[in-house]
């Protein structure tokens, strides 16, 4: 039985995670980490702490879906205490990923900006149909909750980057995240992720391939956490048995 802990288990996803864990025969919630009060119900053998050091002693693996400056000091505690982390926190820019690059030296990690099969797959979609519509028009549009405090999210950047590596192209040249004004004429190889945000969305990704007489939309939507929950104790248990390295949701889908 693998014993994994949840770094932010008072957050929404760390609530998920820790439901969806429940029943399951190969793995189970040892350890919640919170620095806030854990509101939701977590049944009598789950250890709870504030401290990392007992976080990382009491699990096999350790799950995180918090903000950049949280998953920032995990990784650096992991850095002298190493321990398999999945990580699906979003906005941690160039300075986080290069973090994880330096960490999973020491360890497994495995960062995904979305831990769904369906945007996995989907992400496959994107690359093929981008190279093979070489011609058309890249549009990009992510609807999230009004609490998501990232913007694009991560996975609206991950579909981009299948769809401008696909066509050759590096995506900081070619990317624009709005259009006010007279912005002229659309550029050739301008790839536009727009981001919208309301509600409780639990996140909605299209990918449009636009040209004239026709176009092509690509579409995935999240109708639950659990979606993400599942996916990441699916990495969890998967990474536990990896040596060392840096690893993505395709890596533990055999894709």
């Amino acid at each position: 039985m693998i014993n994994i802990g949840i770094y932010g288990a008072s957050g929404r996803m760390g609530q998920e995670i820790a439901q969806c864990l429940k029943g399951l025969n190969s793995a189970r919630l040892g350890v919640a980490y919170a620095v806030d009060e854990i509101k939701h119900h977590l049944d009598k053998d789950v250890l709870i702490t504030d401290e990392l050091k007992t976080l990382f002693d009491n699990s096999d693996v350790i799950i995180d879906f918090t903000a950049k400056e949280g998953t920032i000091n995990l990784i650096n505690y992991a850095r002298t205490n190493p321990k398999p982390l999945v990580i699906g926190t979003t906005g941690l820019g160039d300075d986080g990923n290069a973090l994880i690059d330096t960490a999973s030296n020491a360890m497994p990690i495995l960062w995904a900006s979305n831990m769904s099969l369906g945007v996995a797959v989907l992400s496959h979609l994107v690359a093929t149909a981008s190279k093979a519509l070489r011609e058309f028009d890249i549009e990009i549009t992510e609807m999230h909750h009004k609490h998501k405090k990232d913007a694009p999210s991560g996975t609206a950047l991950t579909l981009a980057t299948s769809a401008s590596l696909a066509r050759g192209l590096n995506l900081n040249d070619v990317m624009i995240t709005g259009r006010e004004g007279l912005t002229g004429e659309r550029k050739k190889d301008s790839i536009a992720v727009m981001a919208l945000r309301g509600g409780d969305i639990v996140g909605r990704h299209t990918v449009g391939f636009y040209n004239d007489g026709e176009f092509i939309e690509l579409n995935h939507t999240a109708t639950s956490r659990a979606t993400f929950a599942k996916g990441a104790i699916k990495a969890a248990i998967w990474l536990v048995a990896q040596p060392n390295g840096r690893y993505g949701i395709n890596d533990c889908l055999g894709f």
